[in-house]
């Protein structure tokens, strides 16, 4: 308890907590302060036998983090985990963390090609965003085509079930589910989705699925957090604590002007289980 608040007060509201009661927290991570180019999200689950038997379950979400650069830096996390056995070490992985972010930033690295970012992301200049925003429906769908192939386009489109909307100072979350047993099932609920137009015009159609393997005993999951930073990943973490099989949420958000902060990550979750329980 007392990292915990030690930790809220040193990164304020780049801390949040996503399930007080399940000690599930997020911590955005970036190069800098003032005009971040590389930016993570160090997402950790604090199990019971933490920090003296058990280390933090966690994942790191960031657009960019992909092959070397990922096993790289979860090595870099293990390493200090190993180092300080029964210590209580999230500080220095965020501050590990924040020091390969800034060493990218002073390197030749290209900068990160962000297409959408979260409307919350930087309170500042929230009314631009609003402007110059331009929904990209199709990114979703494109991620999922690299794992279908066009030999099962005529697979059975399954049941989609809509959950009640619930609106917070203007702004509407609404999830909706639908079982799936294959990848190309996950694709044709996105595209019957965003048939709907007013799905298509959502500000953010966020995503989670989890499908059961029988012949290899694993599961096929993934998340797309359409431009709210993180999101995806708190909605596959929440169907991986219920424990949910061969099923696909997708939580609709419509943004309307006023500014929610982490209150929009409780509702985004909230709507997910509510429709999972239903």
């Amino acid at each position: 308890i007392d990292e915990i608040e030690a930790l809220s007060s040193i990164y304020g509201e780049d801390w949040c907590v996503v399930d007080e009661d399940e000690r599930i927290y997020c911590i955005k991570i970036s190069d800098c302060l003032d005009k971040p180019k590389w930016t993570l999200c160090l997402q950790v689950i604090l199990p019971p036998g933490y920090p003296t038997a058990e280390p933090p379950i966690y994942q790191l979400n960031a657009p960019w983090l992909r092959g070397q650069d990922y096993t790289e830096l979860a090595n870099n996390l293990e390493e200090i985990y190993v180092q300080n056995l029964g210590e209580s070490i999230l500080y220095l992985w965020v501050e590990k963390i924040r020091e390969v972010l800034i060493q990218k930033a002073q390197s030749s690295d290209p900068e990160p090609d962000i297409k959408k970012i979260s409307e919350e992301a930087d309170e500042d200049d929230g009314d631009d965003f609003l402007l110059d925003y331009q929904p990209i429906q199709e990114d979703p769908i494109k991620m999922l085509n690299y794992i279908t192939s066009e030999s099962q386009e005529d697979e059975e489109l399954p049941p989609i079930h809509h959950g009640n909307p619930v609106t917070d100072r203007r702004s509407t979350f609404q999830a909706h589910l639908a079982p799936v047993v294959t990848p190309r099932q996950v694709k044709r609920v996105l595209e019957k989705l965003y048939e709907n137009k007013k799905i298509a015009a959502a500000t953010h159609n966020i995503y989670a699925y989890r499908i059961y393997c029988e012949d290899k005993q694993t599961f096929l999951q993934d998340c797309e957090d359409d431009g709210e930073t993180a999101a995806g990943g708190r909605l596959l973490h929440l169907m991986q604590i219920l424990n949910v099989h061969n099923v696909l949420v997708v939580v609709s958000r419509w943004y309307g002007g006023i500014l929610l902060g982490p209150d929009r990550f409780k509702h985004i979750n909230n709507c997910a289980r509510n429709v999972l329980v239903e």
